[in-house]
């Protein structure tokens, strides 16, 4: 187990090249995601050392994210609501994957893995979230979660001069005509 210390820049290393891949992409020099986090250049080397492990540790990391949410969401809402939150978190870790996303498709064997993390953990957790909010007749019963997830991701895409409000519209019309034909389940 990592001490504490190593822990605290483990985790600000994550955040921080989380944030610059974002905004400048994955080419961004590593000095400035040393200094974004508060540490030396040699702490993220020792942590990942090479760009494609810092990479791969970010987007796991908002996997495992996007997974633990659709859990506090469904125990804490209403299960329409639930998914609603879901579905605004998902887009917003689409913007950050979109940072990531030429070096994900890049065929590094770093990142061969990741797609089915990806599937094998966010998707059960969205099944849950779907199969609670048809059951309460809040949207219909037949979403595949993959599905929506590529629906989401592809209604993400950045618009011409970034931000996020076209995909929240977007997917906010998406889960309107997910609503369309919903019917309570008996139980």
């Amino acid at each position: 187990m990592p001490r504490a210390d190593a822990r605290r820049n483990l985790d600000a290393l994550l955040e921080a090249a989380k944030q610059e891949f974002t905004t400048h992409g994955v080419d961004v020099p590593v000095r400035a995601i040393a200094a974004r986090a508060g540490v030396g250049t040699a702490t993220l080397y020792r942590h990942f050392p090479l760009r494609s492990d810092l990479i791969a540790a970010v987007f796991r990391r908002e996997i495992d994210d996007v997974t633990a949410m659709a859990a506090r969401l469904g125990e804490q809402h209403e299960p329409g609501e639930a998914l609603e939150l879901w579905a605004r978190r998902y887009t917003r870790f689409v913007a950050t994957k979109h940072g990531l996303g030429a070096a994900l498709h890049s065929g590094d064997p770093a990142y061969s893995r990741l797609r089915e993390y990806f599937e094998s953990n966010a998707a059960p957790a969205l099944q849950r979230l779907l199969n609670s909010a048809a059951e309460a007749g809040v949207i219909r019963d037949d979403v595949d979660p993959l599905e929506l997830i590529s629906a989401i991701a592809n209604l993400s895409l950045p618009a011409p001069g970034g931000g996020t409000e076209r995909a929240d519209r977007m997917v906010g019309l998406l889960l309107d005509g997910l609503r369309y034909g919903a019917r309570a389940t008996s139980g």
